[in-house]
């Protein structure tokens, strides 16, 4: 059983622990490029339809050469059939402009353990910290080079708030426009529920669509749930009935702390864990399944 599973797109299974990125790759000294980050269960990538979707977006939105998906879906499949059966993997698909120096992009599949704080996070749930990230949300529009809505190799602002909420005693972050509007994590979106409605911030205001809570809207209807996509304040999630944080391997991490107030544990929180799980079981698995 690999400890780590390296794939170039080509399909060859690389050495993981070998160096692949060249020196002046741009990936390393410009974080130009983009990827998606996919839960492998089961042997199966999942909700894999609704990441290359968005990779093919994010890739479009940098000006990188329209991915083959064709091709990474053959170097997925055999990234987890390399990976096996027996556990959760992160699965890591990242498209670089390739060498400074010029040539093809760089392209590879990465399969590796969960980190620790996933299980963590999915059992006792997470505190969170409000943080302005400095934009209005009408930057999408008039600044679109700035990449919002983009799942870009530049991450260094957004593992920075992490950081900076861990040193404050907090799990994770919700960032919030300069108007005051909930925008959504540095790893996650957010999502409310009122009652059995269910509410996250529209992707208009300059946020990445989140692949989880699209499988979540997907299924939740057949469940008696209304999903509605509405503009936030973080005075909504106080008052909420549920908070939750949803990414692709964390899955459905419900908020308990919010800037030091302890919110209550929601009725639906066992059905909402349960519903997620259905969801990335089902949804966008396979091609047919988009």
């Amino acid at each position: 059983m690999a400890e780590q599973v390296l794939v170039t797109l080509d399909g060859v299974v690389q050495d993981a622990n070998a160096p692949l990125l060249c020196a002046d790759d741009l990936a390393a000294v410009r974080g130009d490029g983009a990827f998606e980050t996919v839960l492998v269960r089961g042997g199966s990538p999942r909700t894999i339809e609704l990441h290359l979707t968005r990779f093919a977006n994010s890739a479009a939105m940098l000006d990188l050469p329209r991915p083959d998906l064709d091709a990474w879906r053959a170097a997925v499949a055999v990234a987890a059939e390399e990976w096996g059966v027996e556990r959760e993997g992160a699965m890591r698909l990242v498209l670089s402009r390739g060498r400074e120096s010029g040539g093809d992009p760089t392209a590879y599949v990465t399969v590796a353990p969960i980190a620790e704080r996933v299980a963590a996070a999915r059992r006792d749930g997470v505190s969170v910290c409000t943080l302005e990230r400095g934009f209005s949300v009408d930057v999408v529009r008039t600044a679109p080079w700035l990449l919002l809505g983009a799942k870009t190799l530049s991450y260094a602002t957004n593992m920075a708030a992490v950081r900076y909420a861990q040193s404050k005693g907090m799990d994770d972050v919700i960032f919030t426009s300069s108007e005051g509007l909930v925008l959504e994590g540095p790893r996650s979106t957010v999502l409310i529920a009122r009652g059995r409605t269910l509410i996250t911030p529209p992707v208009e205001h300059g946020i990445l669509p989140g692949t989880t809570q699209q499988a979540l809207f997907a299924v939740a209807g057949a469940h008696a749930f209304r999903c509605e996509t509405a503009a936030l304040r973080p005075a909504d999630l106080i008052a909420a009935d549920g908070v939750w944080l949803l990414s692709s391997v964390t899955l459905a991490a419900r908020v308990h702390t919010l800037d030091g107030l302890p919110l209550p544990e929601p009725d639906v929180a066992d059905e909402l864990s349960g519903l997620v799980d259905l969801a990335v079981e089902t949804v966008g698995v396979e091609a047919d399944a988009a």
